[in-house]
């Protein structure tokens, strides 16, 4: 069964030149969760996708993905 990323978070990172290290110390969270949510092995609670798409400052549609 082929897996299906469903979150953009690791890309929008990228594209504001911002690492899982920065977002892990912003969100007060361990390093591992957020590489977890970047590498979409497992995915933030949508309070979370919201915060992150605040301190990305990004609509929080950019950090979803939807076919």
């Amino acid at each position: 069964m082929e897996r299906k990323d469903l979150n953009r978070i690791k890309m929008v990172l990228v594209e504001k030149h911002r690492t899982s290290k920065w977002l892990s110390e912003q969100l007060g969270k361990d390093p591992t969760t957020v590489s977890k949510w970047c590498t979409n092995q497992s995915q933030p609670t949508l309070e979370i996708l919201l915060r992150i798409a605040e301190l990305l400052e990004v609509n929080y549609t950019e950090l979803v993905r939807v076919e």
